[in-house]
């Protein structure tokens, strides 16, 4: 009995982690396929367009580090949980905003 309950423990972490990377994924994903659009409704310049991809892309490159002491310091599920959280608003804040430098600064968070 033990060993299925150890065996099955770590699906539920590798579940968590992996749903988080696809939200990351698809984020960025569905960035890139609405940018005509963005441009359309919001009037974004062309030349600020890259901007609202590698804002997020920058960002999470230079912050990856600083996450990882993070979580070390304040433990990985409560690193992790903060994450989501501000993920999401930072989503929302972007979903909703309508100027191009909410949706930059949105994406950079």
């Amino acid at each position: 009995m033990t060993s299925t309950r150890q065996s099955a423990r770590p699906i539920v972490p590798l579940l968590v982690i992996a749903t988080a990377q696809l939200m990351l994924v698809l984020d960025d994903s569905i960035v890139n396929i609405a940018l005509p659009s963005i441009q359309e409704e919001l009037g974004v310049e062309p030349v600020h367009l890259p901007w609202i991809v590698n804002a997020y892309i920058l960002s999470f490159g230079a912050l990856l580090l600083l996450g990882g002491r993070i979580g070390d310091l304040w433990g990985r599920k409560r690193t992790l949980q903060l994450g989501v959280l501000i993920f999401i608003v930072a989503s929302l804040v972007g979903g909703l905003g309508m100027s191009t430098e909410v949706l930059i600064g949105a994406r950079a968070v």
